[in-house]
């Protein structure tokens, strides 16, 4: 079984993440359970806006697009800026709604029979929102989203330290990121027993 990880922060590496560290609590419980893991950090490459699946020359997208067909599992992980998903979640989502008209061989969805969740940081409030978003949208491409698929980070209203700067709300950011892991990884298998079929 693989995974693949959209990490949108909109720091480039090798600037430190917050919002891949707490990613990687996911990963280290999905590779505990045998899941091969592969992570795209959207600010390192080139992905244009556009809602189609290869944009020519100079476009990273078809890589990653590739990488989401051969995945049963996908986390999208983003940061909250001013309340919102950040602008790279935002680009994924729009390029991924090329899969919408994508079908496999027997003409269901591509995203159909894979699951999603989401990670989420941020020194405000705004996560539930965020993971609203990235889920809604998800799901209107295909995926399967499970109950608590996700976990999140924040200090609550107003300025505060990042993830990295202190260790309030990690026990339980981590503990939830853990029961998204088992619940992603439960249902993944799930479908891979017992498929979505097409429709008649």
């Amino acid at each position: 079984m693989r995974a693949v990880v959209l990490n949108c922060s909109l720091k480039p590496s090798p600037n430190t993440s917050n919002t891949q560290l707490l990613a990687d609590v996911v990963l280290g419980e999905l590779k505990g359970r045998g899941v091969a893991v592969s992570v795209h950090r959207l600010a390192d490459l080139s992905i244009p806006p556009g809602v189609e699946t290869d944009l020519g020359d100079g476009d990273d997208w078809p890589r990653v697009h590739a990488d989401l067909l051969a995945a049963e599992i996908l986390v999208v992980a983003s940061p909250t800026w001013v309340g919102k998903p950040s602008s790279l979640a935002q680009r994924a989502l729009e390029r991924m709604d090329a899969m919408i008209s994508e079908t496999d061989d027997d003409g269901r969805p591509v995203a159909f029979n894979r699951v999603a969740g989401v990670v989420v940081t941020g020194n405000e409030d705004g996560a539930h929102h965020v993971i609203g978003e990235i889920a809604g949208g998800l799901g209107d491409i295909g995926y399967t989203i499970p109950g608590q698929a996700f976990t999140y980070w924040n200090m609550g209203p107003g300025p505060g330290p990042d993830y990295t700067d202190t260790d309030h709300g990690h026990e339980w950011a981590h503990d939830t990121a853990k029961t998204m892991a088992h619940v992603l990884h439960s249902t993944a298998k799930a479908l891979a027993s017992s498929p979505i079929p097409p429709r008649s």
